[in-house]
C-alpha cells in the first residue's frame, strides 16, 4: 500500500469513528434521559398544561434552579401543552427512559401504583391544612417512593387544590342535581366510582379534547380546580361552577428511575433540592391564582355556587366502607389519625 493511500484509509476510519461517536451522543440526547457530553446533562420534562399554569411556572423555577446549582451543567428542557403526550403516555415514556421528568396527577398513576387511589377517595381530607400535613409527613414521603418498583420516582408534590364540578346547563347544589348527567373524569377507577356514587355517569375524555366535548354536549360537565378551568377556557362553555370540593388530588413530579440511577449523586441532590424549591413556589403561585381564577371566571358570567357539602359527604360514605380491610383503607385510617 502506498503512503498516500495509507493516509486516506486512516483518515476514512477516523472519520467514521468520529461520526459514529457524534451520532451516539446526539441520539442519546434525543431520548430526553440524562445525556449529553461529559460536562453537560440535558433532561427532557413534559406535561399537559399550558404555559400560564402554575405547574408550568413551577417547572420553569425548577429549571432555573437546577441550572444555577450546577453552573449550567444540568439543563432541563420543558415541553408543555401535551406536546409529548398525555399523562399516561408520559408515565410510560419515563418507564422506558425516553423521557426524564413529568408532572402527573395521582389519578392516572393509580394504574401503576394502586395505593395512589387513596387521593381519589372523596372527602378523605378535612381541609387544606390536614392535606398538607399528610403530604409533608411520613405517609406522603412513603407514597413518593411507591412508584420506584414501576420505574418511577416521586420528587415532590404540587398543589392541585380541590376538585369541584362545573356544568354546561344545570346548576349543581346537591348530589341530586348530578343525576342523569354525563361528567368527564380522569382515567381513574376511583374517580369513576365517585361519580357513580353521586348519581352521574362518568365519561373519560382526554384533557385536550374536553373543551370540544363540553361545547358539543358530548359531556354535561367535568370536575377540576379553578386555575385549570380558567386556563383551559372551559368557563366559556360551562355556565355553572359548584365548589363542593370533593377531592384533593395532588400532582407529583416524577423522574424516570433508570435516568435517576444514571446520574451522579451530586446531580441527584441538585435535582431533589430544585424540585422541593419548585414545590414551595408552586404552592405560593397556586394560592394567588386560585383566588384570581375564581374572580375572573365569575366576571365572565359563570355562576359560582358554594353548596352545603354534607349531602355530598353522606352520599359517598359507601365508597369509604368498601375500602375497609384493604391497603387503601389502611392509608385512609392513617390520614384520619392526622386530622385536626
Amino acid at each position: 500500500m502506498n503512503r498516500g493511500w495509507s493516509f486516506f484509509v486512516v483518515g476514512l476510519v477516523a472519520g467514521v469513528l468520529l461520526t459514529t461517536i457524534g451520532f451516539s451522543i446526539m441520539s442519546r440526547g434525543g431520548t430526553g434521559a440524562a445525556t449529553g457530553s461529559s460536562d453537560r446533562i440535558v433532561l427532557r420534562m413534559a406535561h399537559g398544561l399550558d404555559e400560564s399554569h402554575p405547574v408550568h411556572l413551577a417547572m420553569v423555577h425548577m429549571k432555573h434552579s437546577v441550572a444555577e446549582k450546577s453552573g449550567g451543567m444540568v439543563q432541563i428542557e420543558i415541553f408543555a401543552s401535551g406536546q409529548l403526550g398525555g399523562e399516561t403516555e408520559c408515565i410510560e415514556q419515563l418507564q422506558r427512559g425516553v423521557l426524564a421528568l413529568t408532572k402527573v396527577s395521582t389519578a392516572p398513576l393509580e394504574s401503576f401504583v394502586p395505593e395512589m387511589a387513596v387521593f381519589g377517595v372523596p372527602y378523605a381530607f378535612e381541609d387544606s391544612g390536614h392535606y398538607w400535613r399528610v403530604l409533608e409527613g411520613d405517609l406522603g414521603r412513603e407514597l413518593l417512593e411507591k412508584p420506584i418498583a414501576r420505574g418511577l420516582r416521586g420528587l415532590c408534590y404540587y398543589d392541585a387544590g380541590s376538585r369541584s364540578f362545573y356544568t354546561r346547563d344545570r346548576a349543581v347544589h346537591s348530589p341530586d342535581d348530578l343525576r342523569g348527567l354525563n361528567i368527564r373524569v380522569q382515567e381513574s377507577r376511583t374517580a369513576m366510582d365517585m361519580i357513580q356514587a353521586l348519581g352521574a355517569s362518568p365519561v373519560t375524555v382526554p384533557w385536550g379534547e374536553l373543551y370540544t366535548a363540553l361545547q358539543q354536549g358530548m359531556v354535561d360537565g367535568a370536575e377540576n380546580n379553578p386555575p385549570s378551568v380558567l386556563s383551559s377556557g372551559h368557563y366559556e362553555v360551562s355556565r355553572y361552577f359548584s365548589l363542593n370540593e370533593h377531592t384533593m388530588v395532588p400532582d407529583i413530579v416524577l423522574i424516570s428511575e433508570s435516568v435517576w440511577q444514571g446520574l451522579p449523586r451530586h446531580v441527584q441532590q441538585w435535582i431533589r433540592e430544585a424540585a422541593e424549591e419548585s414545590s414551595i413556589e408552586q404552592r405560593r403561585i397556586w394560592r394567588e391564582m386560585t383566588e384570581e381564577s375564581l374572580s375572573r371566571i365569575e366576571a365572565r358570567g359563570v355562576t359560582i355556587i358554594r353548596p352545603d357539602k354534607q349531602p355530598f359527604i353522606e352520599r359517598v360514605q359507601p365508597m369509604h366502607q368498601r375500602y375497609v380491610d384493604t391497603p387503601v383503607g389502611a392509608l385512609l385510617d392513617r390520614i384520619r389519625e392526622m386530622a385536626p
